[in-house]
């Protein structure tokens, strides 16, 4: 059973990567659009090389962010979720725990 902090950092580096995912995800859109323009341009040129390069990198970039996501996910807590108490004053009839 993992510890709290460890399902915090795990819960936080998920965030993180879906946040990432998706920065990625739109810079290769971006990117492959730019590649499309400069190769429809002119083919061949250091330009279109650059952008391609780049497309490579956002593509690695993405399948690897996708994949740390998936493995974290895969190995998450498989239990009910801990959640915080209530912060309902106590009633004067109750005992404190």
């Amino acid at each position: 059973m993992a510890s709290k902090t460890e399902l915090v950092v795990s819960l936080r580096a998920v965030r993180q990567l879906r946040q990432v995912r998706a920065f990625y995800a739109l810079g290769l859109a971006l990117w492959a659009a730019s590649t499309a323009w400069t190769a429809w341009e002119s083919p061949g040129s250091r330009q279109m090389w650059v952008s391609a390069l780049l497309l490579a990198i956002f593509s690695a970039l993405l399948g690897l962010a996708s994949l740390w996501l998936q493995r974290l996910q895969a190995r998450g807590p498989s239990g009910v979720a801990h959640h915080a108490h209530t912060r309902r004053p106590a009633t004067p009839g109750h005992a404190h725990a």
